[in-house]
This record gives structure tokens, C-alpha cells and sequence, in this order.
């Protein structure tokens, strides 16, 4: 079954252009993208990539991070570019 995560993640500018993705709440997680939503879409394959080295190295997950996705309401921040 798929599992909701809320994780916070800090979206750097880089110099040369692009996003660097981390996050404080899983170190191991660094992605990188050259706009913003291509350093968003590559997310998931991050977390992916974490969550099974989570799993190799029996390491728990913060709790914090799960949610419940059939719970009535569902609270997140998603950065929205308007230009």
C-alpha cells in the first residue's frame, strides 16, 4: 500500500542555476533539479532512494513524517510559481 509522507525540504538556488533539494529531517535525502518543478519531480526518486536505505539499515523513519492519507484533511506546503 502507498504511504503518505510529509517531509520538509529546503530548496537552495544554485549559483550556476537549478535547485539543490534537501531536507533537515532526513539528511540522506539531496536531489537536484535545472528549474524548480524538475528539482520537485525528482523528489519522490530521493525519497524512494532514502526510505529503502532506511530499510536496509533497519533504521526507523520519523514518525513525524508519515500521515495518514485517508485522513479527512490533509495540511502540506507545496512552493506555487506564478509569474
Amino acid at each position: 500500500m502507498a504511504q503518505l509522507y510529509k517531509i520538509p525540504l529546503m530548496l537552495t538556488a544554485q549559483p550556476e542555476g537549478g535547485y539543490t533539494v534537501t531536507s533537515p529531517a532526513l539528511p540522506e535525502l539531496i536531489t537536484e533539479g535545472d528549474t524548480l518543478q524538475d528539482a520537485l519531480e525528482n523528489v519522490r526518486d530521493a525519497l524512494e532512494a532514502v526510505l529503502e536505505l532506511y530499510e536496509d539499515l533497519e533504521k526507523p523513519l520519523p514518525d513525524a513524517l508519515r500521515q495518514d492519507h485517508q485522513a479527512e484533511t490533509i495540511v502540506f506546503e507545496y512552493p506555487v510559481v506564478v509569474a
